[in-house]
């Protein structure tokens, strides 16, 4: 019917309020009726549930994003902080001298500190209240006092010092301080030019002891030509366990040294003058120096600013800064030295190295994050494309409709994002922002555009297919994957210290989208093939989901289409995840295993007990300690390092010589992978006649130095012994290095000319030992008066202060005790490995739950076509356990075919890529490069994945879809 037109006044629009007949005009100005309900508002009011879901999503991975720059500065930074405070804090000070002016004083040392750290603070700071300056004599001058204590008749030797806080950093325990004020001056009628007045000093009571001195000893030395002073001890005082303040840069000062001619025994001890004698220090030694200790607060430190502090120190120790001090103090001859240009260059060596694996697990999970966002905005789109193209029809622009969709996204993910970035910097508290604020809103800025982007894309007129497209950005990806490959294998990784190697990061990236784009075009043919076969069956589930999977179930493509194959995007998620994850835990597993190797190498096998010196084990300690539980081989050892081999082309050499039984040295070398050798090579040796030349194996090394055949072996006793070359080794457990000089000899009588003990000095062994046990073992062993000998010795150490303690030290340092599993936790001790690891380990769990909730994401795009479908199937007698069957066999396939991808592209990558990374930084070892390819960690990768998502599938299945169904078949088909 045709409707007239109107005749009178043009009508409101629909959904507007007319004013009613009779009603006061509106004012000028006004609006003529209620203003329209904000789009944005109500979209969001409209579907509450997606808007909650968008947030979360943004929230979840703004949070990473921000975390994950905070945690790997974190890391960096107490991997830098424990390097340093591990080197000790003598190497990380700097340490200032300058000859002493002709005019000495405290106040002029307190200037010059003040002037000192004044250029400090800007990237480094100085532990002021750690600071030491004072003077020193540099050479130290023999007392010739009798009744001192001298051990080998040597006379000991003595240097003053002057420590600004000395005073407060010990206790007087008998005695005074040397004197603050100078002594009065001599008067002319002295007639001597140099004050020879006793020097009133201080000692340890540590060296007191030693020395044999007390207060009240005069103690003198031998005359310079203008004569020196002797020094009278005036004070004793007990230092205290400030090991930082009282570290042997200060000499001797807190206990007395030793030190041998020789093998004679000698005392060195230093003394403390007061203020009062500090400008005569120059009587004792002309050539005294003044000294500042400035410790560097490792704890302030910051790996990001490294470089940069790097820098500062170079110009502090010879550069701008030295020149500008040494102006400021007026001391021409000022000059610094420190370690730490040394240790900062490591310290950047060692961050770069462990970089890789650090950077290889975010870039996979930012892999994956930027599908999962792609993935939730295209399950948006393909929702709301119905709405979408009516508001185009009705004449909104796509600029228009993207606008209001942008506003709409900014409104649901910016708070999320903002709180989610306000959670990771409350949680990982570190002084950097901007990275953490960069890969923030580089996140959010995907968030928000995802949905627009995608509606764009729909609203887009279709334009003509074009099938070559897809293939040539499909061989860009190849190509370039190739030449990343290439150049890594051909080069190599960036050589140690430089910056992180981005083709070592990308290429495994790469490798993964290759292979995600391969399996697009390999899996729907796998799997037609197999719903072919499934079709020749009486089962139609079978069939119908193979079929599914293989056409991409259903889903329309951008432009309404129906697609011709599977979402290429949940492919790249799980490739991306299985692949970066196999890699890394490959990485892992690597530095775990070669760990291992090195500490048994080190320790020449599972466990070890060496006899000090000259010493032999215990009677009894070999045999005892091989009957321990766990011990699989047990080898006793004879070992000597003072052997000289004769009739070289180089006159004599020295090397090591090991006597051990053949069987057990071969199944030790064997078990170890350390040169393994034919115990017949050995065979007799032992009982050989005198003077016939016994078997030998020589070490490549030496070997090459003195050629095979037979040789004359020299001990340090004069006993020799003619040694004939049967093998060459290129490793042996107690020399593994190849160049080492080394001899195996067989252990029996002919051997025993030589020098053996009767007892080994030391044994290896292989197998779980206890470490525990076996230092009981050896020291129950010790014999009764050996023990409270070891018990009465001095402790070098102060914290060891019983009897007890003191015989366990003494026991351990003459006959220590090794394992493996002490070595391993050694090498493995490092801040740097353990931060790369947990870093690694939870972006592997972050990329896992991202790759499931794009399998997640992919299989709610298809509901309504599977609930259309599974109505249909229910009214033909489906029941609901073929439903959930129908939808396992639509989405397994992928999920399956996706981890076997996934596993074999990350044993590509370890293949191609493996070969080029450096563990020696993750190892704590210098090790050969290459990563080993094995099956555990890629398969545990894969393998978890995929069976991760097929119980989410499982569980989403069996769970949802019953109210769907029940309202298609009441309502029908309204797609």
């Amino acid at each position: 019917m045709t409707t007239p037109p109107p005749t009178g006044p043009t009508p409101p629009p629909t959904g507007s309020t007319a004013p009613r007949t009779g009603a006061p005009a509106p004012a000028a100005g006004k609006p003529s009726g209620p203003r329209p309900a904000p789009w944005v508002g109500t979209r969001l009011r409209a579907m509450p549930l997606a808007a909650v879901l968008a947030a979360a999503l943004a929230f979840v991975t703004v949070l990473l994003a921000a975390a994950l720059p905070r945690a790997q500065d974190r890391g960096a930074d107490q991997a830098l902080r424990d390097f340093l405070q591990r080197s000790g804090p003598t190497d990380t000070s700097l340490r200032v001298g300058a000859p002493v002016p002709q005019t000495n004083s405290a106040e002029a040392l307190d200037g010059t500190l003040k002037s000192l750290l004044a250029r400090t603070g800007d990237t480094f700071h100085v532990d002021e209240d750690q600071a030491v300056h004072g003077t020193r004599t540099t050479k130290r001058r023999p007392l010739l006092t009798p009744g001192l204590s001298r051990p080998s008749g040597l006379d000991p030797h003595m240097s003053l010092l002057y420590v600004r806080q000395a005073e407060a950093h010990g206790k007087l325990v008998e005695g005074q301080w040397p004197r603050s004020t100078p002594p009065p001056a001599l008067g002319a009628s002295d007639g001597a030019s140099t004050d020879m007045r006793p020097l009133q000093v201080a000692l340890s009571k540590p060296a007191a002891d030693t020395l044999g001195a007390r207060v009240g000893s005069v103690l003198t030395s031998n005359p310079q030509v203008d004569g020196t002073p002797s020094v009278e001890v005036v004070g004793i005082y007990a230092p205290d366990r400030d090991a930082l303040f009282w570290s042997d840069e200060l000499g001797c000062l807190a206990r007395a040294c030793e030190r041998y001619v020789e093998d004679n025994l000698a005392w060195d001890v230093d003394a403390l003058v007061g203020t009062g004698d500090l400008d005569r220090l120059v009587n004792w030694d002309p050539m005294a120096v003044d000294f500042w200790r400035l410790p560097v607060d490792v704890t302030r430190l910051r790996a990001d600013r490294l470089d940069a502090t790097a820098a500062q120190v170079a110009s502090y120790v010879g550069g701008p800064t030295a020149a500008a001090l040494a102006r400021e103090t007026g001391r021409d001859r000022l000059h610094t030295t420190s370690w730490l240009p040394e240790l900062f260059e490591q310290a950047r060596i060692r961050r770069q190295a462990a970089a890789p694996l650090a950077a290889i697990g975010p870039a996979g999970v930012a892999g994956v994050a930027f599908v999962v966002l792609c993935l939730a905005g295209a399950l948006a789109g393909d929702r709301r494309s119905a709405e979408l193209r009516l508001l185009l029809a009705r004449g909104g622009s796509r600029a228009g409709i993207a606008g209001r969709l942008l506003g709409e996204g900014a409104v649901t993910v910016l708070p999320a994002a903002a709180a989610a970035t306000a959670l990771a910097v409350l949680l990982l508290p570190t002084p950097r922002l901007a990275p953490a604020l960069w890969a923030a809103a580089t996140v959010t800025l995907l968030a928000v555009l995802a949905f627009p982007v995608r509606a764009a894309v729909l609203l887009t007129p279709p334009r003509r297919a074009n099938k070559w497209r897809r293939i040539v950005a499909e061989l860009l990806v190849v190509v370039a994957t190739a030449a990343a490959v290439v150049a890594l294998r051909r080069r190599g990784v960036a050589p140690p210290g430089s910056d992180l190697d981005p083709l070592l990061v990308a290429a495994p990236l790469l490798l993964a989208l290759c292979g995600g784009l391969l399996l697009a075009r390999v899996q729907p043919v796998l799997t037609g093939t197999l719903a072919r076969a499934a079709a020749r069956g009486s089962g139609l589930v079978g069939f119908l989901g193979l079929a599914r999977a293989a056409r991409g179930s259903g889903e329309a493509g951008p432009h309404g289409r129906a697609r011709t194959g599977p979402s290429v995007l949940p492919m790249v998620a799980m490739l991306l995840a299985i692949t970066t994850g196999g890699f890394g835990a490959a990485v892992l597993e690597s530095v775990k295993a070669v760990r291992s190797d090195v500490a048994r190498l080190t320790v020449g096998g599972d466990a070890a007990i060496t006899a000090s010196g000259r010493l032999q084990l215990p009677a009894g300690v070999a045999r005892a300690a091989g009957e321990l539980p766990g011990v699989r081989t047990s080898v006793p050892l004879w070992v000597d390092y003072d052997t000289t081999l004769r009739g070289g082309a180089r006159g004599s050499l020295q090397l090591t010589v090991v006597v051990a039984d053949p069987a057990g040295y071969a199944a030790l070398s064997r078990t170890l992978g350390c040169g393994s050798f034919d115990p017949a090579l050995l065979a007799g040796g032992g009982t050989a006649a005198p003077g016939t030349p016994v078997p030998a194996l020589f070490s490549a090394g030496l070997a090459r130095q003195v050629g095979e055949g037979t040789h004359t072996l020299r001990t340090a006793g004069g006993a020799e012994l003619q040694a004939r070359a049967t093998a060459v080794l290129d490793c042996t457990p107690v020399a593994p290095a190849a160049d080492a000089p080394t001899v195996v000899l067989p252990a029996g009588p002919a051997t025993t000319v030589i020098g053996t003990t009767e007892h080994p000095n030391r044994w290896l062994a292989t197998g779980s030992v206890d470490a525990a046990r076996l230092r009981a073992l050896v020291r129950d062993a010790l014999p009764a008066a050996a023990r409270t000998a070891a018990a009465a010795t001095p402790a070098p150490a102060p914290a060891a202060t019983g009897a007890a303690a003191r015989a366990t030290d003494a026991v351990e340092a003459s006959f220590p005790v090794r394992t493996s599993a002490e070595a391993v936790a050694e090498l493995a001790a490092d801040p740097l490995q353990r931060s790369a690891g947990r870093l690694f380990w939870a972006s592997v769990a972050a990329a896992a739950g991202f790759a499931l909730l794009a399998v997640l994401l992919t299989l709610l795009r298809s509901v309504p076509d599977r609930i259309g479908l599974l109505a249909r199937l229910r009214t033909m007698g489906l029941r609901r356990r073929q439903g959930v069957w129908l939808i396992l066999a639509e989405t397994l396939p992928q999920t399956l075919a996706a981890a076997a991808g996934g596993a074999l592209v990350a044993v590509a990558a370890i293949a191609l890529l493996g070969p080029a990374m450096d563990l020696s930084t993750l190892v704590g070892a210098k090790v050969p490069t290459g990563v080993r390819l094995t099956a555990a960690p890629v398969l545990t990768q894969a393998l978890g994945l995929a069976a991760l998502v097929a119980v989410a599938v499982l569980v989403e299945a069996a769970t949802s879809g019953r109210r769907q169904i029940t309202t298609e078949l009441r309502a029908g088909d309204q797609r």
